[in-house]
């Protein structure tokens, strides 16, 4: 389709060469708009940028009109009317809506000065609603049957990122060989620079990565197990103190770093086990952001088990709508202003796509956007585990997610869905 640019000297120049000049007064709505009048290049949807999301702010139409047309005029919400620009083969509008806040808006089109419309739609401004993709990596190695996975999303949600919550214990498991380890960084660092991913950290407190830390390993607190764990794997995050957790982080960016990946700024726990003694390590080596906070009561497969019953008391006020927010550093729960730590907390609100079906997923992303117009921008956080043993089930639901997202996308003008990474989506919520 043809780009137009609306020029307004010229448009100045036929009003002079005997139109008149635009009726001030809005038209009449029609009845039903006229089908001999074609509008071609309408948004349903316009987001509105903030600090990570460029806006799109420019209403952009074409109107095909009848023969007997001498000139069309677009009345645009509340805005000033504006002459659209005649070219040969039609009418083209290119204006800007900048100044519209968020709400839904009329755009009505006349032609000839008629009183009455020939047509009048309707689009809506709105904030960008959020949606976070992530994934955690609770094994040494997620095997090809992941990494495939996830270049096939790619293709088939374009724009769709990614925030990796990558393993350190893949380089620290002696089952990993350095072959394995080389190709799966590779594959990290493709989804990084091919896609815009994001490589964050997660943490299951492995022995074989806490004592290559030079850290004592835990094995008598496990979430899963009442004899506990000697592979460390289930045990609690939250057992480890202030300065082993700062020791367990730091030990993991180096390992990053050594091995050309960045050093991470993000987070989640194993089992989303942080409590104030993670947030605060975290906080202590300038973590931005952490993703811990779970949505507990939608993981109800775990119910009589230690991993149910630490987060239904650790996070219980985070539900299907909690929404970013500055931990304090007296309380992970709340903020306190004067008190609050540099770290944006962001709820798994949407959890994992191990332990709710797609129409769990489908209420959540609906309780979190009614379908109207967001003065305020609103996150939706969700993932899954990559594995050798994420089934065709579990894919599914990723894809019959990305769907519903996709199919509600602001880069379409479909709506106001906006993908984003955790580490963007501090700019969005940036600390006071």
């Amino acid at each position: 389709m043809k780009r137009w640019t609306l020029i307004f000297v010229a448009t100045l120049v036929c009003w002079g060469c005997g139109d008149p000049a635009p009726n001030t007064t809005k038209p009449n709505a029609p009845d039903a708009n006229d089908p001999d009048f074609a509008v071609q290049g309408l948004n349903a949807w316009y987001v509105i940028g903030d600090a990570a999301t460029a806006g799109v702010d420019e209403m952009k139409i074409i109107v095909t009109p009848p023969g007997g047309t001498d000139f069309v005029d677009a009345y645009i919400g509340d805005l000033p009317v504006v002459r659209m620009d005649k070219h040969s083969d039609g009418w083209a509008l290119d204006q800007s809506i900048k100044s519209l806040p968020a709400g839904s808006y009329d755009l009505l089109l006349s032609a000839n000065g008629s009183d009455t419309a020939f047509a009048k739609v309707t689009f809506d401004r709105s904030a960008p609603y959020y949606v976070l993709v992530s994934t955690d990596y609770d094994f040494s190695d997620c095997t090809d049957n992941s990494t495939t996975f996830m270049d096939t999303l790619h293709m088939s949600h374009p724009g769709m990122r990614i925030t990796h919550f990558w393993a350190p214990y893949t380089y620290t498991d002696p089952a990993v060989t350095e072959d394995r380890r080389t190709a799966l960084t590779t594959f990290i660092l493709n989804e990084r620079d091919t896609y815009q991913d994001e490589i964050a950290l997660h943490i299951h407190p492995y022995c074989n990565f806490v004592t290559d830390a030079g850290v004592t390993c835990i094995t008598d607190q496990s979430t899963v197990y009442p004899a506990g764990d000697t592979t460390g794997y289930t045990i609690k995050l939250a057992a480890y103190d202030r300065p082993t957790m700062t020791t367990l982080l730091q030990h993991a960016r180096d390992i990053f770093t050594a091995r050309g990946l960045n050093s991470p700024m993000t987070f989640r726990a194993g089992g989303w086990t942080a409590d104030l003694t993670t947030l605060l390590a975290m906080n202590d080596l300038g973590f931005i952001a952490d993703s811990s906070a779970l949505n507990w009561a939608r993981i109800e497969e775990w119910q009589g088990k230690e991993l149910y019953t630490w987060n239904m008391e650790h996070w219980a006020p985070i539900d299907d709508t909690s929404q970013p927010y500055y931990p304090s550093d007296t309380d992970v729960l709340q903020s306190v202003p004067g008190a609050d730590m540099a770290m944006l907390e962001v709820p798994v609100n949407g959890v994992m796509v191990d332990y709710v079906s797609i129409a769990e997923m489908t209420t959540v992303f609906n309780e979190n956007w009614d379908g109207t117009p967001l003065v305020t921008p609103q996150v939706m956080m969700m993932g899954f585990h990559p594995s050798s043993t994420l089934s065709q089930y579990e894919k599914k639901r990723v894809n019959d997610f990305l769907n519903l997202t996709d199919s509600n996308l602001g880069t379409a003008g479909l709506g106001p869905v906006t993908y984003i990474t955790l580490s963007d989506l501090t700019t969005v919520f940036p600390a006071q």
